[in-house]
């Protein structure tokens, strides 16, 4: 019996999945015949409710002047591959800018990914003193999107 050629196959499927454990990749796009599937693995899938809509281009991101003392600045990373959205919807404030204090559990902005809207939780306290993407810009796991000085 002839091996089936569908890449949506589960056996295939399950290949692709340790061919990406053994490459250390975290995420791969297949596409046959007009259909589609991403597989993607590490990070935590947080669904939420709202989906933010297109919005008009950003500004580009703000940056505070860089701190000598750099041993109190931490990066909030990408979790995920996905789409950075600084807000919940396109006409509220960002989450969180420069200048703003955060808590470990405060919500600093939503990545997108696989149509799963994802809410990051800064994980850290201190202020905010840089944004490093900007809003619908696409992200890679790890890609540092915040900078938080650690000190308040």
């Amino acid at each position: 019996m002839a091996k089936s050629s569908n890449v949506f196959d589960m056996e295939r499927l399950l290949q692709y999945v340790d061919f990406m454990k053994e490459n250390d990749l975290t995420e791969i796009d297949l596409e046959q015949d007009g259909q589609k599937v991403r597989l993607s693995r590490g990070g935590i899938v947080q669904p939420i409710a709202a989906a933010p809509a297109p919005a008009a281009p950003a500004a580009p991101a703000a940056e505070a002047p860089a701190d000598d003392d750099s041993e109190h600045i931490v990066t909030i990373n990408s979790p995920m591959v996905g789409t950075f959205y600084a807000s919940g919807k396109p006409d509220a404030p960002p989450f969180v800018k420069v200048g703003d204090s955060v808590g470990k559990d405060t919500t600093v902005c939503i990545v997108e990914a696989m149509k799963v809207f994802n809410e990051i939780q800064a994980e850290v306290s201190g202020k905010i003193v840089a944004v490093l993407v900007n809003d619908q810009d696409p992200v890679d796991f790890g890609k540092p999107m915040f900078k938080v000085d650690t000190r308040g």
